[in-house]
């Protein structure tokens, strides 16, 4: 009776056993389709992929990534290469690039899209709600809009007379229009006077900064639109020729000339994609996955381009930096 009882047991254990292999041994090596505006790997996608082989994930060895984006980071192109990545079957696409994003969800209703919304996506239309998406897109959102009142904040801190902004945005983008209604709330609330700089095309930037010496803005702080980061380097210059302190919403600015950064830590939002990615192709499903915001944010000064344009910054906001150029 005895032998009988271990006989069983151990063909119990040997069945869970090739379940449990066979369920290991999918049927084909998982194809994450990752569709950007540029090309080439940047700091968030290489944080992205940190995150992958963080998971157990070996490009080219148990999963394969189809990278499609465009060398002039022309945003017209991303639909055709979102199509590119439909026609494929990937298992999954990946889109932290808010233009990637709205092409991918134009693309498929039906393949699983993990994003980084830099707005709100429910008013986007990436998704139902923040706690259930409900269809088959979920990722994370870098709340950029709520962001921007402590932007105004800490330019009010190292200017501490400062009463005129001048924000750069791109006015044919929706969610340029509901970021500066916004951050208009804030400045009446801080006492401060808007001035809205339109830039539509990289040949406008030089025209705006002059309009901002003409009606004497004392400071700078732009909404992030694709032609503004594209164009970070020739605004951080500008900024610096113009004597005119400046807050942006992304360390790479700062890394490029600017003078300071308040925002989500986009490389630890990048990894966390990847969390999202694993579990889709264990089987999760978009629609139950909710939509996370960021739980890091970092403060990056850059002290050569202060002493540049003749700023000190504060002792008090110097020591709550989390990166400091020099």
């Amino acid at each position: 009776m005895r032998k009988t009882i271990i006989g069983f047991a151990l063909g119990a254990m040997l069945f869970a056993l090739c379940v449990s292999a066979h369920a290991q041994q999918p049927g084909k090596t998982p194809r994450i389709g990752y569709l950007q505006i540029g090309s080439g790997l940047g700091p968030g996608s290489e944080a992205f992929l940190q995150g992958l082989r963080d998971l157990g994930y070996v490009e080219g060895s148990n999963v394969i990534i189809e990278y499609r984006g465009d060398p002039q980071r022309r945003e017209d192109r991303l639909p055709e290469l979102a199509a590119d990545l439909v026609r494929l079957k990937v298992d999954v696409i990946v889109a932290l690039d808010p233009p990637a994003a709205r092409a991918a969800r134009n693309a498929t209703k039906t393949i699983p899209i993990v994003i980084r919304s830099t707005a709100d996506p429910v008013r986007a239309g990436f998704v139902s709600s923040l706690a259930r998406p409900g269809g088959n897109i979920t990722g994370m959102t870098s709340i950029s809009t709520e962001l921007y009142g402590k932007r105004l904040e800490l330019l009010k801190e190292i200017m501490l007379r400062l009463s005129r902004v001048a924000v750069m945005r791109n006015p044919d983008r929706g969610e340029g229009a509901h970021n500066f209604r916004e951050m208009q709330n804030v400045a009446r609330a801080l006492d401060l006077q808007l001035q809205s700089l339109e830039v539509r095309d990289p040949n406008d930037f030089e025209n705006a900064f002059r309009a901002a010496g003409r009606a004497r803005a004392q400071a700078l702080i732009t909404i992030r639109t694709p032609l503004i980061v594209n164009q970070r380097k020739q605004i951080a210059d500008l900024a610096v020729k113009s004597r005119l302190p400046a807050i942006y919403d992304d360390r790479a600015f700062v890394e490029s000339g600017g003078l300071m950064s308040y925002g989500t830590d986009l490389a630890d939002l990048h990894r966390r994609a990847a969390i999202y990615v694993d579990k889709i192709l264990k089987g999760a499903k978009p629609a139950d996955l909710p939509v996370e915001q960021p739980t890091k944010f970092e403060l990056v000064i850059n002290l050569k381009t202060a002493k540049q344009i003749g700023l000190t910054i504060p002792p008090n906001v110097l020591a709550r930096a989390d990166k400091v150029i020099k």
